[in-house]
Formats: C-alpha cells, sequence, structure tokens
C-alpha cells in the first residue's frame, strides 16, 4: 500500500470516530432487543452496507471486505490471463460503496477497467429483483440484435462526472472519487452480480474487470462468495445445482448460428474459464436460507 493511500485511510478514520460510536450503539440496541434464543443479528458488515454505507466507517469497512475479498479471489486460478483487478461494490440504489484494486498501484490494472467494473455492479443491481438474479454475463445473448434486451446497453448512460472527477492518486482507495456517487451505466459481460443478504434481501451489486471477461465472472463469483452476501434467491441458469437455480454464466451459444439456446448464453473465452466457471455452483456454492 503506498503512502498517498495510508493517509488518505487514516484521515478518514480520523473522520469517522463518531460515525463508528453510533453504529456500535445501534449494534448494542439491536442485539438488547433480541431474545436470548432468537437468531443472531446481521452482521456489522451487513448493516454497513445496507444501511451506513455511507458514513466514513462505512466506507472503510467495505474497501477492507472488498480489497480482501478481491485479493484472494484474484490469486486463485480463474482460467485468464492472470492479471490484476478492479473490484465496485454499489448500494441498492446504485451509489458507489467501495472501489479496490488488487495491484501495488493505481497503474497495475487495465486503466478503462475501473468504470467497467462500476458498470458491472451497477447493471447487476439494476436488473436483479428479490427474487430473481440477473450476472452481466447472463444479459450478453438477451442484448444482441434480435434478443429480449436489445437495445438495453443504450438505456442507462454512465454518469461521467462521477467516473472521472477526482485525483487519480485516490482510485481504488476509501476516497475513490466514484464513492457516494451514483455511477449509472450498462455492462452486458461478464464480471457483475447482485449481492444479497442472508435474509435474501438484495443489497446491491459487485463488479470486477481487468481480464477476459469469463475469468471476471469467476473473479466477481468467488468474491461475493467471500463476502458471503451470495444468498441468491433463484436465477436463469438452466442448469440447477442442489435443487436450486442461480445467477452463475450460461455457456451454451452455438458456434455455428451464434445463437444461445437459453437466450442467456455468453461466449467461451477459453477451454479454462469455462471449466472453472462452470464448476462454480459447486466450487464455491451460493448460501441458502
Amino acid at each position: 500500500m503506498s503512502r498517498t493511500d495510508r493517509s488518505i485511510i487514516r484521515t478518514f478514520r480520523e473522520r469517522s470516530r463518531v460515525a463508528i460510536s453510533v453504529i456500535a450503539a445501534a449494534a448494542v440496541l439491536a442485539a438488547c432487543s433480541e431474545s436470548p434464543t432468537a437468531p443472531a443479528a446481521s452482521s456489522v458488515s451487513t448493516t454497513a452496507l445496507a444501511d451506513a454505507a455511507f458514513h466514513g466507517a462505512g466506507h472503510i469497512v467495505m474497501w477492507q471486505r472488498l480489497k480482501a475479498a478481491l485479493d484472494s479471489a484474484r490469486n486463485t486460478d480463474n482460467g485468464g490471463f492472470n492479471l490484476d483487478m478492479w473490484g465496485t461494490i454499489v448500494d441498492a440504489s446504485g451509489m458507489v460503496v467501495a472501489v479496490a484494486y488488487t495491484g501495488k498501484s493505481e497503474n497495475d490494472q487495465w486503466q478503462g477497467s475501473r468504470v467497467i467494473s462500476a458498470q458491472k455492479a451497477n447493471t447487476a443491481e439494476d436488473f436483479s429483483l428479490p427474487s430473481l438474479a440477473l450476472s452481466t454475463a447472463n444479459l450478453y445473448s438477451a442484448v444482441q440484435p434480435g434478443g429480449s434486451l436489445y437495445g438495453l446497453e443504450d438505456s442507462n448512460p454512465i454518469n461521467t462526472d462521477a467516473a472521472y472527477g477526482g485525483a487519480t492518486a485516490s482510485y481504488g482507495t476509501p476516497g475513490d472519487y466514484m464513492v457516494g456517487k451514483r455511477i449509472g451505466g450498462i455492462n452486458t459481460f461478464g464480471g457483475g452480480l447482485a449481492l444479497y443478504d442472508s435474509q435474501g434481501n438484495l443489497l446491491g451489486g459487485v463488479g470486477v474487470s481487468g481480464d477476459a471477461s469469463c475469468a471476471d465472472h469467476n473473479i466477481a463469483w468467488k468474491v461475493r462468495s467471500l463476502l458471503k452476501l451470495d444468498y441468491v434467491p433463484a436465477g436463469v441458469d438452466p442448469i440447477v445445482t442442489n435443487g436450486h437455480s442461480d445467477d452463475n454464466i450460461v455457456y451454451d451459444i452455438d458456434p455455428n448460428t451464434g445463437k444461445s439456446a437459453s437466450g442467456w448464453g455468453h461466449p467461451v473465452c477459453n477451454a479454462a474459464t469455462e471449466s472453472i466457471g462452470l464448476a462454480l455452483p459447486t466450487t464455491f456454492p451460493i448460501g441458502t436460507h
């Protein structure tokens, strides 16, 4: 972590002591209201994401969680080019909660992937429901000419002021200029997933970018699993695992016709990403509630 990163984080922490006290007090009150036999209340991390995402303390907590999950997922075999990644979390209103990267500086990842990761998070949140999750990978075939969602990519333009403002040295830190702003934008290839807590609440979305789109999806799935925000209600993946459908990437595009059998298919990037992706519901099973 650079000296600039450490300075930004230290400043946020100093400004957040009051916010932390408020959140802690709320947690104590919530705990006191539970009966001795009642299930435990939601974790602080979920509370920070759902209810206090725009306090300084919430930003730091979520940045730390996203950074740790992104680093861990990137360092597993994902079948792509083994590149460093950008990741973004948005809340249920599409407002950016956290932006992080895995390299040593903001220059170690594709620069364009910072905004793409935010677009993916926004898209997955915007087009998922409490009853049905759609990953950005699921949307690829649907937005092609003749597809059921053709034209979708032109429907929600990106907020360029939010995307490109601020000092580049702060990008990927708790002080990233996108944090606290609605980014907008639509992206329809792998790497964006909706976030659900253990009660089935749709809390927002996570997006990652920086590698082949199929590898992006694999990394995003692992990030969501590590965040423990993967209680997906149902999805359009025709492969049902353990009696439950999900929002995994679908590889059913006919190479001869270019058409997806289900209407939700994504192109195969290579054999490795395909194999890893198809196994995700088994190797990183979604939560159930």
